[in-house]
């Protein structure tokens, strides 16, 4: 007796381990008129429509033809933040830089100001709210990064809403310590002296299991190549694996570090070099990009994801979510976006959301496979290329986390 059997599935997409790199992320296995059976919490047959119309099972839902995936993975999200940055819109619209609304006191700084203020509870009930809001578009797997506290207090307590988060079990949530996302106001001046502050955070983290991986804001104004290196050596030296924000403004050659040091992940690489785009290519170093803060924040020129690929490099895509650069929890809508704006294939994006995003967070998530947790999305949609089509919507209809459904569309509800 089955839990649950999916029967009718039009398209039932099934990626292959990851990561992909170059031209394996242009293959993307695509079967119709298939069935799944899931016991226990995982996938425990799959098999032809025909087949899964006989099998017992307590519940069956019948898919009318359309497409089943592998759960979406987010590999870049700071979800756990106070306040909100409605008021800088007008800023932006004006045309003033990211880096001079920082200066201001905006941007980051507002947000440290608001996360510092709010109480552990108040950040835990809004990030579940966001998280929620993730799944009901059909992420069942995302990372969370600290970095808006920059003090010692707030950041523990960031790293404890998610850990609490994860916890609860709606979705797998993956922590990555961002202490040197900024740098704080009353350390202005004096960014040694406040990264040797993050570094010291660094063993009791690792004590208490709060956070997998490390990141650093690498950018001008922020943290330079050489502290950012000696912050990434100090992690892996204590057992982290590191990120890093890289050449997301100017071409620092963070890309470069992020290779030459064997980092998970290098986010964002807007202005990432030719030769930092070669090492990418030639090592094992996932690129994350973000093309929603990339659109958010009004610029013309995105990452170079079809250079990236055509190379060889891994990519994979993430939302950003965060209140200043990419308000947004739709990881449909960066589909969208990669298409538009970095020519990505819709094979290309489906492997990017799912099993090298996975990949850039550590995670086996992603797939579908026998005995693997059942993560999976039913679409209301004729085939996956309709979801970058068609953009800016949800076109999840039901979401299911490790078997149980997390998510589920009425009739009624507008998408």
């Amino acid at each position: 007796m089955y839990d649950l059997v999916i029967t009718n599935i039009g398209q039932l997409l099934l990626p292959d381990q990851g990561p992909l790199k170059g031209g394996a992320m242009k293959q993307l296995a695509v079967e119709k008129q298939r069935a799944l059976g899931i016991k226990d919490g995982r996938f425990a047959w799959i098999g032809s429509h025909e087949e899964g119309a006989s099998l017992p099972a307590r519940e069956k839902v019948d898919a009318e033809g359309k497409v089943v995936s592998p759960g979406l993975v987010d590999p870049h999200t700071h979800l756990v933040f106070g306040g909100s940055r409605e008021g800088e819109m007008v800023l932006k619209q004006a045309g003033v830089p990211y880096l001079d609304i920082l200066k201001q006191g905006g941007g980051i700084l507002s947000t440290v100001k608001s996360t510092r203020e709010e109480t552990e509870a108040e950040l835990f009930d809004k990030a579940k709210k966001h998280v929620r809001q993730m799944a009901a578009h059909g992420v069942t797997t995302l990372e969370a990064k600290s970095g808006y506290g920059l003090d010692r207090e707030t950041e523990w307590k960031q790293l404890k809403v998610v850990k609490h988060l994860n916890e609860q079990g709606d979705i797998d949530i993956v922590s990555t310590f961002l202490g040197p996302h900024a740098i704080p106001l009353e350390y202005k001046g004096k960014s040694d002296a406040f990264l040797e502050e993050m570094i010291a955070m660094l063993p009791e983290i690792k004590k208490q299991n709060l956070a997998v991986f490390t990141d650093i804001f690498c950018e001008t104004g922020v943290f330079t190549i050489e502290q950012s290196k000696h912050f990434m050596e100090a992690s892996h030296q204590l057992g982290f694996q590191t990120k890093i924000h890289a050449d997301e403004i100017d071409s620092l050659g963070g890309t470069e570090l992020a290779a030459g040091l064997g980092a998970v992940s290098a986010d964002h690489l807007v202005a990432a070099s030719k030769q930092g785009i070669k090492q990418l290519a030639e090592g094992e170093t996932t690129a994350v990009l973000l093309p929603g803060t990339t659109f958010y924040l009004g610029k013309d020129t995105y990452a170079d994801a079809r250079s990236m690929i055509d190379q060889g490099a891994a990519v994979a895509l993430a939302t950003d979510f965060n209140p200043g650069s990419c308000v947004t929890h739709n990881l449909q809508m960066i589909m969208s976006l990669a298409a538009l704006k970095m020519k990505m294939t819709p094979e290309e994006i489906w492997n990017a959301v799912t099993v090298n995003a996975s990949h850039a967070i550590g995670q086996k998530a992603g797939r579908i496979v026998k005995g693997k947790p059942a993560d999976f999305v039913l679409w209301d949609v004729p085939n996956y290329q309709y979801i970058p089509y068609h953009y800016a919507a949800n076109h999840a209809k039901m979401v299911w986390k490790n078997g149980r459904k997390v998510y589920e569309r009425m009739d009624a509800d507008v998408f």
